[in-house]
């Protein structure tokens, strides 16, 4: 009898993921030093590739976590559309292959950026007024 240690969960919703905090500070740090960058590329392309993929992957989360807050907001909201905008705008922007460029992982960086910047904004329009 073969018994499986794993779980299979069901979560169509991602209300699982919607409750793990993003550990934001650490990709913070990584985009302003990308952002920093001016010269050529000092990095190899597969390490370029990889802060894309880390960068790509981050972005993903923040944008879901910007369309649980956007779809908490009445339909016709200002703050609901603008993020409907950032979302449909960041969808295009990852459909976009990876490239191992400096100029890549830039775009990748200020893609993030633009997403915590909108998630901030997001809950601050969700905070109960003290």
């Amino acid at each position: 009898m073969y018994t499986s240690s794993h779980t299979v969960l069901y979560d169509p919703d991602g209300l699982i993921e919607a409750e793990l905090p993003l550990d934001r500070e650490p990709y913070e740090c990584l985009v302003t030093a990308v952002l920093a960058w001016t010269g050529g590329d000092t990095l190899s392309t597969r390490d370029l590739e990889q802060i894309a993929l880390q960068l790509t992957g981050h972005a993903r989360a923040v944008a879901s976590d910007v369309r649980r807050r956007a779809d908490q907001l009445p339909k016709a909201s200002g703050p609901k559309a603008l993020a409907d905008v950032v979302l449909r705008e960041a969808e295009g922007r990852l459909s976009v292959p990876i490239e191992g460029t400096a100029r890549c992982v830039q775009n990748r960086a200020r893609l993030v950026r633009a997403l915590y910047e909108r998630l901030d904004r997001l809950e601050a329009v969700a905070a109960p007024a003290v």
